[in-house]
């Protein structure tokens, strides 16, 4: 154990380096000069543990343990390599790193497995950039084209198309990063649990029974430019007033639903932006999040009827543009079982719970048996530089991931 911490610890804390915003957490934004380096780095990582390494026309790295029949459906643990601007330097890239001990570990126990053990570095899960997420885990699925590539863009303009060109992909063989149907058979999942509940209870693993749906969108209200100090109240076409008076209710929506759900406006922009100018155009984003989609859709359906009923007081409009729609997903009861059965057997402490936030799993999950194991996030805290966990954890979880892919490799 303290020797798999060790590399754990050698390798996460190599990888901090890369990022845009030295000394104030981590920026590792896809199709980045740091995304770059780190998957350079992994590869170097991966060619050292005696993999075969391949990097994908999406931006995703793999490396593959081969088993003694490749054409069996493999099995695939990994995350994403990608941060939030100003995040942490666990989120994703732990899971990575974790992925890689467990191939360690199945390759030093010297036993040939029947199937193939993968992997994986995903590209652009958190949507950070461009306001989608999950690209590289959907493009492996078979989920995104050269014309999705085209349609969503940064906030300077940016498409996700032309960023791909300057990265060195080519966006028009996206779809060449599809994983043939079947082919892979189970997907592992490790992640720091960015909520409170294993800190606070002094819990040491956390087994995912499911993860919430989510809805993301963007919308603008249009209004009019005018002179602060002159135009009359009941003359205006005001954006800022419209929007921020469904935004202020938003929130209370999520309340009344419970069950767990969430909606947060976590961007906003304002036009012209002048101190002394009534708004012309506001943007502002919207985030979803239920285990219950009828909870996420109604509270969709009430924004846009408020949208509509407050625009139309004022004669002005507003757009709405869909980024992101993916279902809940219930993982696998099976590897919940094994998981269970081999923490137990460690006598580590060990709690199941639903995840609130989204991770390539839920991408994943919805088309293969998938299972997460949690780790504890100090204080609950993530996406933020104060984000921490201690090593130890992850090499708990790098062991009992082995153990999981020890049953699955060998049937």
């Amino acid at each position: 154990m303290e020797q798999i911490t060790q590399r754990i610890t050698q390798n996460l804390e190599h990888l901090k380096q890369y990022t845009a915003t030295p000394g104030n957490g981590c920026t590792r934004l896809p199709f980045s000069k740091e995304a770059r380096s780190a998957v350079n780095y992994l590869r170097d990582l991966m060619i050292e543990a005696g993999l075969r390494v391949k990097e994908d026309e999406a931006g995703n790295i793999f490396g593959v343990l081969d088993g003694e029949d490749p054409s069996l459906p493999c099995v695939m643990s990994g995350s994403h390599y990608d941060s939030v601007v100003h995040g942490g330097d666990y989120d994703g890239i732990a899971g990575v790193i974790v992925a890689l001990e467990t191939a360690r570990l199945l390759k030093k126990c010297g036993q040939k497995f029947k199937r193939n053990f993968v992997v994986a570095g995903f590209n652009d899960e958190e949507g950070m950039r461009f306001g989608t997420g999950y690209f590289g885990s959907g493009a492996m699925l078979g989920l995104r084209t050269p014309e999705y590539c085209r349609k969503f863009r940064d906030k300077d303009g940016i498409s996700i198309y032309d960023a791909m060109k300057s990265y060195g992909l080519d966006p028009e063989k996206v779809e060449k990063a599809k994983w043939k149907d079947g082919s892979i058979g189970h997907f592992i999942e490790t992640h720091i649990e960015q909520g409170p509940v294993l800190d606070t209870h002094n819990i040491e693993i956390g087994l995912v029974t499911g993860i919430v749906g989510l809805h993301r969108y963007m919308f603008t209200v249009h209004g009019r430019a005018d002179h602060a100090g002159t135009t009359p109240m009941d003359m205006r076409l005001d954006a800022v007033d419209v929007a921020s008076k469904v935004i202020s209710k938003i929130a209370d929506w999520a309340r009344e639903k419970g069950d767990g759900t969430v909606a947060t406006v976590g961007y906003m922009n304002v036009l012209p932006g002048g101190i002394n100018i009534v708004a012309e155009k506001v943007e502002f984003s919207v985030d979803i999040r239920s285990l219950n989609m009828a909870n996420i859709e109604d509270i969709a359906a009430k924004i846009q009827a408020a949208l509509t009923e407050e625009t139309a007081k004022i004669g002005s409009t507003f757009d709405k543009e869909t980024k992101l729609v993916i279902q809940p997903v219930a993982l696998s009861e099976k590897m919940l079982t094994i998981l269970e059965k081999s923490t137990q057997a460690h006598q580590f402490s060990y709690k199941r719970l639903p995840s609130g936030a989204g991770h390539d799993s839920l991408e994943i999950g919805q088309k293969i048996p998938t299972v997460m194991i949690f780790v504890p996030s100090k204080d609950g805290r993530s996406h933020t530089p104060v984000e921490h966990t201690d090593y130890p954890y992850f090499a708990k979880a790098a062991m009992l991931q082995k153990e999981l892919a020890e049953q699955l490799l060998s049937e």
